[in-house]
């Protein structure tokens, strides 16, 4: 008789990652950050009034940041406030990936009737191995539903993973290389629409993240304070493109 060896496949970089990840995840030598919720309202109550909401996940949530004026969705509400009595409201999920923004963000955030939806999501799906194909078609349908009722959308593009020093050496490469693809999936998407402009996180954390020691949280894996005004100086040019659309979008509708 013949004997049938069965050979495993060999594990997917997505799949090897996910367990990296896991194992770097639940060291109990570092402090667990709480989320926060950065929205509020901000600017001169006599200004005209402008409506951001926030989507996403832990980059909206801000674990540890302190203040939390800091953070870069603050940043960008404190920035716009200088010209627009500014509705800053998140709606967003520490630990969320594409799917969770599909099921149970989106409907909140268009229901707020949002002038600006700014959309900070991908992370978790490149951490935690979701297909690229999948992400971009879920990613694809968020940006659909938010270019089709919001005046203009920010997509928040993925900066580099690979240098999160709580990863082990092995996850970083491959973070690196994931984040990469989902970030270039949503610059596929951010193209499809016209009302939308993306953010340039990855220069952000390859040159900053990985130079400079303060740029992450106490537990190794968010980004800091300091890590989230180098976001910020990024995400105000966006917000301004972001303006821009929806002003000519107000003249447009009358």
């Amino acid at each position: 008789m013949r004997t049938w060896k069965f050979i495993r496949p060999p594990l997917t970089a997505g799949v090897v990652l996910a367990g990296q990840m896991a194992r770097a995840i639940y060291r109990d030598d570092l402090p667990t950050l709480e989320n926060q919720d950065p929205s509020g309202v901000f600017g001169d109550p006599e200004a005209p009034p402008l409506r951001i909401v926030f989507l996403g996940d832990s980059s909206v949530t801000s674990p540890g940041v302190d203040p939390l004026d800091a953070s870069w969705p603050r940043q960008l509400s404190f920035h716009l406030a200088e010209r627009f009595h500014v509705t800053a409201i998140s709606v967003a999920v520490g630990g969320a990936k594409i799917r969770d923004v599909l099921d149970s963000q989106l409907d909140e955030a268009l229901a707020a009737r949002p002038d600006i939806a700014y959309l900070s999501v991908g992370s978790n799906d490149a951490l935690r191995g979701t297909p690229i194909a999948r992400f971009e078609k879920e990613y694809d349908a968020a940006a659909s539903r938010l270019h089709a009722a919001v005046p203009a959308t920010a997509l928040s593009g993925i900066g580099d993973l690979g240098t999160i020093p709580r990863l082990p050496e092995l996850a970083r490469g491959i973070a690196r290389v994931r984040a990469r693809s989902v970030d270039a999936a949503i610059a596929r998407v951010a193209s499809r629409y016209p009302r939308t402009v993306k953010s340039n996180a990855w220069d952000v954390m390859e040159k900053m993240f990985t130079t400079e020691s303060t740029m992450f949280g106490a537990d190794l894996f968010h980004a800091s304070t300091d890590g989230h005004l180098a976001f910020a100086a990024v995400g105000r040019e966006v917000v301004d493109r972001a303006v821009e659309i929806w002003q000519v979008q107000s003249d447009i509708r009358g």
